[in-house]
């Protein structure tokens, strides 16, 4: 591309928050977060499966271990690369997978008053929807597991780092935790416009640029080009875009190129280089700093790590 963006820097790091979460659990199990519904938990074990219940919006993030939940007879598996989203009032079975004396499970929950994340709902959506338009997306979601990117780890960073002195408790703290629900809510705000751009192509510009990227993903794609579909300005096409989407063109796809490269690299039929190409970089050097950027690893590292999963899985079997 040729419109540029550099990522925000992000320094904090999985080590970081595995660090901060050990130095907050001294006892086994539930531990009192300091703010209203956080709650730390350590365990030294797996354990079985039990019921547990949410009453709003929760974030669950592992910083070490996995764990399972089932809501709805659904099963999700979550551990330090991907995070968990339970929505409200829910009864679920809870599992820890894996957990040891010298690698014991430590994550953190922290439930969410519904309040705040309907405002920051309207505030994402308020242009949106003019644009958009009302869109039946069906029945909610329970629960869904999202990669855990570098944005929303140095959300909740500062937000655990906050809660420690009145001061920053009181003014810092509740600005990252918006950050926070901010940073999930776009998240899985970017998978249902892709939904929305496959049903309103005919009627939205930005949903046509969306399909068009969504079937170009491996070929160079700038600003300009995707403006000229929609017989836009460039400048008047990013405005637009960002209006719509909360990000700029280039930071969208380059996002859909990281995740479509993710499931690639899962998939496990091709090599990196084979990846980055698939997806539209030129650079294999480039596309490695930019994925391990986004997801914490390496696409090596991140393939690697996913096929030892699966062999622990197959082994407990």
């Amino acid at each position: 591309m040729t419109d540029v963006l550099h990522p925000l820097d992000e320094t904090n790091t999985s080590g970081d928050l595995l660090a901060e979460i050990r130095a907050r659990t001294p006892e086994l199990g539930g531990n009192a977060g300091g703010w209203p519904g956080l709650t730390l938990y350590r365990f030294t074990q797996p354990t079985s499966p039990h019921w547990d219940e949410v009453k709003s919006l929760s974030l669950c993030i592992i910083a070490q271990g996995r764990k399972c939940v089932v809501v709805d007879g659904t099963r999700y598996v979550y551990d330090p690369f991907n995070y968990l989203v339970l929505s409200s009032s829910r009864h679920f079975t809870a599992e820890i997978l894996e957990a040891t004396p010298a690698k014991p499970f430590l994550s953190l929950v922290l439930q969410i008053e519904p309040a705040l994340v309907r405002r920051i709902s309207a505030d994402i959506l308020d242009r949106r929807t003019t644009t958009f338009g009302r869109s039946s997306q069906g029945k909610p979601e329970s629960a869904f597991v999202t990669p855990l990117d570098c944005s929303l780890m140095g959300a909740t960073m500062r937000f655990l780092r906050a809660t420690d002195t009145g001061p920053d408790r009181r003014v810092l703290a509740p600005v990252y935790l918006q950050e926070m629900v901010y940073r999930v809510l776009q998240a899985e705000q970017y998978a249902r416009l892709l939904e929305v751009a496959a049903t309103e192509v005919a009627s939205n510009p930005v949903s046509k640029v969306i399909s068009y990227v969504q079937e170009n993903i491996s070929e160079p794609l700038t600003v300009s080009d995707m403006a000229e579909r929609v017989a836009l300005s460039p400048s008047a096409f990013s405005h637009l875009f960002r209006d719509v989407t909360g990000k700029s063109p280039y930071q969208f796809v380059k996002e859909m190129r990281l995740n479509r490269a993710r499931e690639l690299l899962i998939e496990g039929r091709l090599s990196v280089t084979q990846v980055s190409r698939a997806v539209g970089y030129s650079s294999t050097s480039h596309f490695i700093n930019e994925f391990r950027d986004r997801f914490g690893a390496t696409p090596r590292a991140y393939c690697d790590l996913d096929s030892l999963k699966h062999d622990l899985r197959v082994q407990k079997m």
